[in-house]
């Protein structure tokens, strides 16, 4: 009896390093994932601030122009539809997607509409060294694509009332409503009054 109980444990002894050296190579490839999981992540955080950056920077040029241009609202509808160039957005975009350790990349940064803007990084830091092989090298890249919302409306002048004696009443969103008056302008919207941004669903 036992010289059986022998052969058993010594048949059994080659299984146990078998099911041990599973369970150690499966929690290696947990590790492998969890890494690259934590390197997609961090582009899309930078992916995500960057385009918002860059719609931000947007938004407070439109209304920046919009205080401009208060005096004539036949150019407010362009402004609120985001009919202005904007040179530094993109450069915005590229100083948030730095400051989370990414940069941008592919089709970097686009605004393929008035009021839309549309980034791609990559990560400086790669996945780093796993037993997947293939994947030390690599460098996570996300995109992300941030809009600015008009968040007025209001009724444009008529043709022949363009003097400046009165101008439009803004009406915004929680219907919150603006009467300018062109002889004390030291209360206007601030510029999260006249757009919102956010990251596009």
């Amino acid at each position: 009896m036992r010289l059986c109980r022998r052969g058993d444990a010594g048949q059994a002894f080659p299984i146990y390093i078998t099911v041990v050296a599973g369970l150690l190579f499966l929690a290696f490839a947990y590790v492998a994932v969890g890494q690259a999981a934590v390197n997609r992540n961090g582009a899309q955080t930078a992916a995500d601030a960057a385009a918002l950056a860059a719609a931000q920077h947007t938004r407070d040029e439109l209304a920046g122009q919009w205080v401009t241009d208060v005096l004539d609202p036949t150019k407010w509808q362009d402004l609120f539809d985001g009919k202005l160039p904007d040179d530094q957005a993109c450069a915005r975009a590229a100083q948030l997607a730095e400051q989370n350790d990414a940069a941008l990349s592919g089709a970097s940064c686009q605004r393929p509409e008035p009021l839309t803007y549309t980034v791609e990084v990559t990560t400086n830091r790669r996945v780093g060294d796993s037993i997947v092989p293939g994947v030390a090298d690599k460098h996570s890249r996300a995109s992300a694509t941030a809009v600015i919302k008009p968040l007025c409306s209001f009724v444009p002048p008529a043709a022949d009332d363009t003097g400046g004696d009165t101008l439009p009443q803004l009406t915004c969103e929680d219907d919150k409503k603006w009467d300018l008056d062109p002889k004390d302008l030291t209360d206007l919207p601030e510029p999260q009054d006249l757009f919102d941004v956010h990251l596009a669903e």
